[in-house]
């Protein structure tokens, strides 16, 4: 039966490699714990659901420097021959694309009376007609699409309909339907908008707010000399679509700019990549730092081996099997680990507490620290076993020549 006692002492009669591992170890836990946890973060801040028909739909600009050109009318036209292009679905002029990282946001006043009025969150505001759901590819789960007569064609505050993402109507009306409220834009009361629809997801422009999901559709198409383009179209049609658009866009008026055409998929990746580049940089000091924790192990018990050689031959003539020489590597390697983990755990939550206070993350889950200091027990496990089976294969009578 194999004793705790003679491993203990043991190590600590050569004290300055076992305390620089357990060093090693309580930084490994601390710091590849608050990685995960972080990397978890990022990968679920980036699966979220955007609600939209990323791969099928793209965006692009039109900037219109003749200014005795009606743009209302111009837009009208373009949103025309837009929708009758082959492999287009749908198309609209809008203020804003989701996920693009620029756009409009703005917050609303809500209340039975001026007393009472508070503000809403912030919300992702698009501009565009009856289309809008369409050529996003939007799921409305509650509620009705714009009608056509209720679009109009101008200013902003023209707006007196709206269709809300569901998480924007759950934050301001909470439990209760949000069909048939009012909002109102600028000061209150000066001008309501009534909810007549909700639409399952719809996100904003910026990744980051805490209100990214928070969207509303307005019934205004904008006049602008810069107008914002959304097409719906054949994936397999979007390569020649960019090609075929500028053409048929110049060919009614050819006193402006066509650029743009960047799919909400590219957009996906540009607005994430810094949360990608993160993920990837922290999995990659998460690997090596697991990785240089376990070749310390191995060269710690390779050491060993070499200075133990006459005591491991001494434990073999006296009858100690291969296995329990091998289980005393592993015992002395989980005393080191355990002790290393625990102090590491500990560590590992007063460094999340920092973090959560500097740089506004979640509370570190207990799950990470645990799963990161079992993970170390597989790892070094695997690390020493190795030079473990070396030594037990140490002949007695080679043991004792070698002294």
């Amino acid at each position: 039966m194999l004793h705790i006692k003679p491993i203990v002492s043991t190590l600590l009669r050569s004290k300055s490699g076992p305390l620089l591992l357990l060093i090693q170890i309580v930084l490994s836990v601390t710091i590849v714990a608050n990685a995960s946890f972080i990397i978890s973060e990022r990968l679920s801040l980036m699966a979220r659901e955007s609600g939209i028909a990323e791969s099928e739909v793209f965006d692009f600009n039109v900037y219109n420097f003749d200014k005795s050109v009606a743009f209302g009318k111009q837009n009208q036209r373009d949103v025309e021959t837009l929708r009758a292009l082959p492999g287009v679905i749908d198309a609209v002029s809008t203020s804003m694309t989701p996920l693009s990282g620029g756009g409009w946001m703005t917050s609303f006043t809500m209340g039975d009376d001026e007393a009472t009025a508070k503000d809403t969150e912030g919300a992702a505001a698009y501009y565009g007609d009856e289309h809008m759901i369409s050529t996003l590819g939007l799921k409305l789960i509650a509620g009705r699409n714009f009608y056509e007569e209720e679009v109009f064609s101008g200013s902003p505050d023209l707006a007196n309909r709206a269709i809300v993402s569901a998480a924007f109507a759950k934050a301001t009306w909470g439990e209760e339907s949000a069909l048939g409220q009012h909002i109102y834009m600028g000061e209150f009361g000066q001008q309501p908008v009534e909810i007549i629809g909700v639409v399952e997801h719809l996100q904003g422009a910026w990744v980051d707010s805490n209100n990214l999901n928070n969207s509303i559709i307005l019934n205004v198409e904008l006049e602008f000399p810069f107008t914002k383009f959304l097409v719906r179209a054949q994936p397999s049609a979007i390569a020649q679509l960019k090609e075929s658009i500028p053409l048929a866009l110049h060919k009614d008026n050819r006193n402006r700019v066509v650029r743009g055409f960047t799919t909400i998929s590219e957009h996906r990746t540009k607005v994430y990549r810094n949360h990608e580049l993160m993920a990837t940089v922290l999995s990659l000091m998460v690997v090596l730092l697991l990785l240089i924790t376990s070749l310390g192990l191995a060269g710690m018990v390779m050491f060993n081996i070499q200075r133990r050689t006459k005591q491991i031959g001494t434990r073999r003539a006296l009858g100690a099997r291969k296995r329990d020489i091998v289980s005393f590597f592993l015992v002395e390697n989980y005393i080191i680990c355990l002790v290393g983990g625990v102090l590491g755990v500990l560590l590992a939550f007063q460094l999340g507490q920092q973090l959560m206070k500097l740089y506004d993350l979640p509370m570190l889950a207990p799950v990470y620290p645990v799963a990161t200091l079992a993970g170390l027990f597989i790892v070094t496990t695997l690390a020493v076993i190795l030079p473990a089976r070396i030594a037990a294969n140490i002949s007695p009578s080679i043991a004792t020549r070698s002294v």
